[in-house]
């Protein structure tokens, strides 16, 4: 069944009941920008969190998948400018210390905040402008906005939305940072969703890997995957709906509302990549089996050299069916069918005549569409991705001159 549910304009993560923020100029990085935010609750809430696979974890990671084993949050504390990793013992120290900075202002227990950093690796968190800026901040439901901002590094713009379902009268809300050092694992970049409906801690855990599963996990801007990446879940249940929890009636509407949510910042993220001029939608239909349909999709949409042809405006897709074929999932070349857009390229695995004029136009749009059928099983998976400019390299390359 599909669920109703509509975006709320305007929205944020403080869009649910319940939720406020606030954010201001701590001067971690530039003294004339947010870079300093908290995310609250005034309810005690269930959470969840899903955090990046790679071997070296910033200290707010640790914590927070400390703390987490307790299924509860309800406040979010986050800064940019620093990613606060690889900096030792003193950045589960500095990490802690935040946590009970940002307890005093949301009047919580300081083991109920969870800690989100982003920026550079490899240096110290500059605890002295984060013990100032802290007591700057005041928590509001307008808040929402402000902490949007602080979040950003290289984002060219802020990232949230919300959503509300017809049915049950909750909201989901959520923000999201990050445009470099993309490509997760079981999570992303930073991203906090909120929600006021009352949901079972299980389906919570569910409902998130489920949601990231087939948005944040579906993303690729550069192919690497940072060390602080975290997606964080709370619900505090002022909705007053009955409990959600597995097979019950509003699992499925919950589910559906927070996988569009997802997907949409998601796509904000891949639409925003550094240097980005496209947004690239890769769809892969007809593949044995989800895994194997999600993997093919990323490979296409990860691959520097398709992602450069389509910056160029370059039909060459020779690239595309080169990269899914070395994507590990099963591919019979003699069944395989592309598309640009509505231009069919290769039939049966082989080229067929089309519209070069035409196909340069569709590349020359701010949203390429790629669609790849396998022929081989009934399974789909679309994944998201950006161009590649000469621009990401120029932002790279003086990052932290």
């Amino acid at each position: 069944m599909e669920a109703k549910f509509e975006f709320i304009p305007s929205g944020s993560a403080t869009s649910p009941e319940g939720f406020s923020a606030g954010a201001t100029c701590a001067g971690i990085k530039e003294k004339d920008r947010l870079d300093l935010g908290i995310l609250s609750s005034e309810a005690p809430c269930v959470a969840a969190g899903l955090f990046t696979t790679n071997r070296i974890k910033a200290a707010p990671v640790v914590l927070c998948q400390q703390r987490l084993r307790s299924g509860r949050a309800s406040t979010v504390v986050v800064n940019s400018g620093c990613a606060n990793a690889c900096i030792g013992e003193q950045g589960l120290a500095d990490a802690t210390e935040v946590a009970g900075l940002a307890a005093e202002v949301a009047d919580v227990s300081p083991e109920d905040v969870l800690v989100a950093s982003t920026g550079v690796i490899g240096q110290p968190l500059p605890m002295e402008c984060l013990r100032a800026g802290m007591r700057q901040i005041t928590l509001s439901r307008d808040g929402g906005h402000q902490l949007a901002r602080a979040m950003m590094t290289t984002d060219t713009v802020p990232k949230e939305a919300a959503v509300k379902s017809d049915e049950s009268g909750f909201i989901i809300g959520g923000v999201a940072k990050g445009v470099g050092m993309i490509h997760p694992d079981l999570a992303t970049l930073l991203c906090f969703l909120t929600t006021d409906a009352k949901v079972n801690l299980d389906f919570l855990k569910f409902a998130l890997r489920q949601a990231a599963d087939v948005s944040f996990n579906m993303v690729s801007i550069d192919g690497d995957t940072s060390t602080n990446d975290t997606v964080l879940l709370m619900a505090n249940g002022l909705a007053g709906n009955e409990p959600i929890s597995p097979g019950s009636r509003q699992a499925d509407v919950f589910q559906q509302a927070l996988n569009q949510l997802c997907i949409h910042l998601a796509k904000s993220i891949a639409r925003d990549g550094e240097g980005a001029t496209k947004l690239i939608e890769v769809t892969v239909n007809g593949a044995p089996d989800v895994a194997a349909a999600r993997s093919a999709a990323r490979t296409v949409v990860s691959s520097p050299l398709v992602k450069a042809a389509i910056y160029g405006n370059d039909p060459n897709w020779g690239r595309i069916l080169a990269a899914v074929g070395r994507s590990g999932v099963e591919v019979v070349e003699s069944k395989v069918d592309l598309y640009l857009g509505n231009i069919c390229l290769v039939r049966a695995g082989c080229p067929i005549s089309f519209d070069w004029e035409e196909a340069v136009k569709l590349l020359d749009r701010s949203e390429v569409f790629i669609i790849m059928n396998l022929n081989l099983g009934s399974a789909a998976a679309t994944a998201w991705g950006c161009d590649l400019s000469e621009e990401y390299v120029t932002i790279n390359s003086r990052y932290t001159t």
